[in-house]
């Protein structure tokens, strides 16, 4: 299956691109004037250049890539990310630096990867009661270690 999403580019930006034949995810670069220093502990918004128009029905996902994550402790603050079908402002990325040492981001670097998902939309319904189940409201741990 094929989604066909607009994107529109400012001067020299790098398309997302997939890039093996498996992969989900697509990659996004950085698209910066100048490299920016993220302080370890400190998180900085990073402009991709790229606007969506996503086909209502489905959404992009924003995702940490692994190897930055576990090269350097550097990912993606709110993941996963959601650009709704009807956002047309720039894609930016959150990146958070959890790593030892401050991080670098430079023009072109690629610093997060984009998932394609559907989206089913809910009818949220008022309740007195809810059904029981066997967990119940049991929650974090609820299971044990």
């Amino acid at each position: 299956m094929q989604i066909d999403i607009k994107t529109k580019c400012e001067e020299g930006v790098t398309l997302p691109v997939y890039k093996t034949k498996g992969a989900a995810g697509a990659d996004v670069c950085a698209y910066l004037k100048e490299p920016v220093i993220i302080k370890k502990g400190m998180s900085a918004m990073i402009p991709t250049g790229l606007f969506f128009e996503i086909p209502e029905g489905y959404e992009i996902q924003v995702r940490p890539r692994s190897g930055l994550a576990a090269k350097n402790g550097v990912t993606v603050l709110n993941t996963p990310g959601t650009i709704d079908s009807d956002y047309r402002g720039e894609l930016k990325i959150i990146l958070i630096n959890l790593g030892t040492e401050d991080f670098t981001v430079n023009n072109g670097d690629r610093i997060a990867q984009i998932i394609v998902a559907p989206v089913i939309q809910g009818n949220f319904i008022p309740s007195v009661e809810l059904n029981e189940t066997e967990r119940g409201s049991g929650g974090f741990g609820h299971t044990g270690i």
